[in-house]
């Protein structure tokens, strides 16, 4: 049966003559908080979007000459051998990212940070960046991997690259042409521009 208030009264008698009693306060209250909620959602479904932020503008010379930007590559490659070699004699934390302690990746990573390229940790994740170089075509800077993509470490010229090595050990400069490096060549990645 349905009463007056359009409300289905199941099992009712319909000769049953019982008033409807208005709400209990409780329901009245969600109910009013339901119908707020749904005008505060419409509010805020039809009000205009904030402007997103304006991105500052660069210097006037914001994609240097070719010239200035091949320069631009070699002070970055520059700055990556300096940290790198600055944190020679750092300790080997396994997952360590910082000169309290680095794994190779974590090193590669943090070096690489300093010159503003982010870099996930892990040497499988960072071989997934940049483009391929041949060993013959090294530049310093680039990031050599070794051992079935297990270690990596920062090409800093003359055949040599800077790696975090093992447990017990330190940040250290190692030869390429050492037998275990040899043996192991992954292959390189270039992070940085070309030049």
């Amino acid at each position: 049966m349905i009463d007056a208030m359009n409300t289905v009264r199941c099992h009712a008698d319909p000769t049953d003559d019982v008033r409807r009693r208005p709400p209990a306060a409780g329901a009245l209250t969600a109910r009013l908080l339901r119908l707020a909620l749904i005008i505060a959602l419409a509010a805020a479904c039809s009000a205009p979007l904030a402007e997103p932020p304006t991105p500052r503008q660069p210097a006037a010379t914001a994609t240097p000459p070719p010239d200035d930007k091949a320069k631009t590559t070699k002070a970055a490659r520059d700055e990556i051998v300096r940290v790198a070699r600055a944190h020679l004699g750092a300790p080997y934390v396994w997952g360590g990212a910082s000169p309290a302690g680095f794994d190779c990746s974590g090193f590669v990573k943090y070096v690489y940070g300093r010159v503003g390229v982010s870099l996930p940790h892990g040497a499988v994740a960072q071989f997934k960046h940049g483009s391929s170089v041949l060993r013959a075509e090294l530049k310093p800077g680039d990031v050599v991997f070794f051992d079935r993509l297990r270690h990596n470490g920062i090409y800093v010229g003359d055949g040599r690259f800077v790696h975090a090595t093992q447990s017990g050990d330190v940040v250290k400069l190692s030869r390429l042409d050492d037998e275990w490096f040899r043996t192991r060549w992954v292959g390189a990645r270039r992070l940085l521009g070309g030049a």
